[in-house]
């Protein structure tokens, strides 16, 4: 069902057993497949495509193209189309930009905001309010919890969990001198690692496969995998245990033999030294 305030252009492709919501606006090659339910105040931008069975919550702008400030330094680019996959559920005022992938069954609590050129894989959870910056990449069954922040160019791997309000950066350099264009660089999260909340991670960071970050813990070096690391600077505390892994624990062993520098009091005094020559 169509609503009569509705705009749906007669270039649009509409399934007609879609339901579009009062003052829904429906562009030009857009495309709604069987079963999609628009809300009210829908913005679905120029040949978006929507999969089948996706519900869209009121208020949502769908494949917006990106308008850059003056002071800027993104670059503009042409980019292809949104896409969001089958049987999705997007909440109420979230916005997506155009140029990003969504694949099946992904959840966008209220008010997410994804930008330009992301691709997000299948199963994958972003909670309400969380900030996905553009040319980021989610693994399949990923969950990003409620107000975390995920800067431009962050690599996240299947199976990751992101707790609240972590903060991912990519700029040593906090937008002073022109390396910072050269060293620019997001985290990555490899396959089955946990952030806790309000952790924040430094640009060029590797959380290693399975590795564990405490809560408000300040990462500053890589972390490997399959470890517990807590503090500020955060720093290795233990062994992941192996009921808590969800991929192989021979991959642990593997893993723990090829790292060597597991002596806690070495690692210990060298983050001391890297402190001490900070003041």
């Amino acid at each position: 069902m169509i609503s009569k305030t509705a705009f749906v252009h007669s270039q649009a492709e509409v399934s007609p057993d879609c339901s579009i919501g009062q003052y829904c606006v429906v562009e030009e090659g857009a495309v709604l497949e069987p079963g999609v339910e628009l809300g009210h105040h829908v913005v679905v931008h120029s040949a978006t495509r929507v999969g089948a069975s996706t519900i869209v919550g009121d208020g949502c702008i769908l494949g917006r193209a990106p308008r850059p400030a003056v002071t800027s330094t993104v670059k503009q680019r042409e980019l292809h189309p949104l896409v969001i996959g089958k049987s999705c559920i997007v909440g109420t005022g979230v916005v997506v930009y155009r140029g990003t992938e969504i694949k099946d069954s992904c959840f966008l609590g209220d008010y997410v905001s994804v930008r330009e050129n992301c691709k997000l894989g299948e199963a994958v959870l972003v909670g309400q309010r969380v900030v996905v910056e553009n040319d980021v990449e989610i693994g399949d069954s990923t969950k990003v919890q409620t107000g975390a922040y995920i800067t431009a160019s962050t690599k996240i791997g299947e199976c990751v969990f992101i707790a609240p309000m972590v903060t991912t950066t990519n700029d040593n350099y906090m937008g002073r001198t022109e390396k910072r264009f050269a060293d620019r660089c997001g985290a990555s999260f490899e396959k089955g690692c946990r952030v806790g909340g309000g952790a924040t991670i430094l640009p060029g960071i590797t959380i290693g496969e399975e590795a564990f970050v405490a809560a408000g813990s300040l990462v500053t070096r890589d972390v490997p995998g399959y470890q517990l690391v807590m503090g500020a600077p955060a720093r290795v505390v233990r062994s992941v245990p192996d009921d808590e892994l969800i991929f192989s624990p021979e991959a642990k062993k593997d893993q723990k033999t090829a790292i060597p520098s597991f002596d806690l009091k070495r690692q210990n005094a060298e983050l001391g030294k890297e402190i001490a020559d900070t003041l």
